[in-house]
């Protein structure tokens, strides 16, 4: 999961908008779908502004997700012609920690890259990084399955990881707290839809980013926001308690103490 050149840092307010658009989605939700809104809910027109009950529900749907404990989830960037970076796994938004399947796709005869992965909002483990055991055999260090990094927001270019943005992207759709109901003023309602056999209701935030909350639990279950010139998409799934385990210190190589091996496997 190389850099892509050019992709712009994780903004540091990247917490709020997130929140503001997951919240703003279940309002509506319970509007258009429960008869809560007026008597015109029936005739309801992509493009129509939230409603004050609407923003107090989708309020509250980052800290429902995280009072749920956690979900499973896959992530999709297609972030150049032809090359998509899915990441398939869970997420324990109770603790912030996280494990998934990375897959960069290339297209044509360039083979798929595949990398197991697990993360807290600090670091970063990675597993199956070809020619490891070579390194660190030539580097006299013992045998290790997962090297682990910093998760970093920009890298010496300027620039960061594509794979630093996801992962720090997925855990912020959970919340310690609820949000204020005004700051979803400026949402509106985009219609309802059908996600992983779950209906849903759909929202846009003023800068486009899209979040779709389920009818029955009241959950977010996607969110759509776009990276420089590309979407990204977060789709949740069967909320739930996780228990995820990181790997242990003796079957991970610490790059930040060993730069060469970092250096060697081009991490």
């Amino acid at each position: 999961m190389r850099s892509r050149p050019g992709t712009r840092p994780l903004p540091a307010r990247l917490r709020a908008p997130l929140r503001v658009v997951a919240v703003a989605g279940v309002l509506s939700l319970l509007a258009v779908l429960t008869g809560c809104s007026d008597d015109g809910a029936d005739q309801r027109q992509p493009g129509a502004e939230v409603t004050s009950q609407e923003a107090e529900v989708l309020s509250q749907v980052l800290y429902a997700d995280r009072e749920q404990g956690g979900a499973d989830f896959e992530v999709s960037a297609p972030y150049a012609e032809g090359a998509v970076l899915t990441m398939t796994g869970e997420i324990d938004f109770s603790r912030g920690i996280g494990r998934a399947q990375a897959v960069t796709s290339y297209g044509g005869d360039q083979p798929d890259e595949t990398r197991t992965l697990f993360f807290t909002e600090a670091d970063l483990w990675q597993g199956d990084v070809p020619g490891l055991a070579e390194t660190l055999t030539g580097a006299g260090l013992p045998a290790a399955t997962y090297v682990r990094r910093p998760i970093t927001t920009t890298n010496a270019a300027g620039t960061s990881s594509l794979l630093d943005v996801l992962v720090q992207m997925v855990p912020r759709l959970g919340a310690r707290t609820a949000d204020d109901p005004r700051s979803f003023a400026d949402y509106t309602w985009r219609g309802s839809q059908s996600i992983n056999g779950e209906l849903a209701s759909t929202f846009q935030s003023g800068t486009g980013a899209r979040i779709a909350v389920s009818a029955e639990e009241k959950l977010l279950v996607q969110y759509v926001t776009q990276l420089q010139d590309f979407d990204v998409t977060i789709t949740l799934a069967d909320h739930g308690e996780r228990e995820i385990t990181l790997p242990a210190d003796d079957d991970t190589v610490d790059l930040t103490a060993h730069p060469e091996v970092a250096a060697a496997l081009g991490l």
